[in-house]
């Protein structure tokens, strides 16, 4: 089953901890974090459970159709997107009991200070992969 790990910039449920944003953050505290998520992602891809990760860059638009020629195009607002998604995992595991477990060791990602951020992702499976659970 196929499951996306959405990280955001400050989304989820009230915060652990109220971390300054990433470009606050020094350069050393910048190259840790980046470090663990390329760790993360290299011992998904020796376990076989890694399919994709990307970070996003702040900027983007608003497309959508209207009829003939160029379609309408807009700076947001992006509450659900842009200031709010920073990057994604997709991984391949075998339940939702570890697509879970995996969410939690990505939390850990250090911030400043070299402290776990305790982010919150979503954990989201792909359509026709939905698990079941007790919640």
């Amino acid at each position: 089953m196929k499951y996306l790990l959405l990280k955001h910039y400050r989304g989820g449920p009230t915060p652990a901890a109220d971390w300054p944003p990433m470009d606050q953050w020094t350069p050393e505290e910048v190259d840790a974090h980046v470090q663990f998520m390329r760790d993360f992602a290299a011992r998904l891809e020796e376990t076989g459970e890694f399919v994709d990760t990307q970070a996003l860059a702040p900027e983007g638009a608003f497309v959508r159709y209207d009829g003939d020629g160029r379609p309408p195009v807009t700076d947001g607002p992006f509450a659900e997107t842009k200031d709010l998604i920073a990057g994604w995992y997709i991984i391949d595991v075998e339940s939702w009991e570890r697509a879970v477990e995996l969410a939690g060791e990505l939390s850990a990602a250090p911030g400043p200070g070299g402290e776990p951020i305790r982010e919150w992702l979503e954990v989201r499976p792909f359509l026709g992969g939905a698990p079941a659970t007790a919640e």
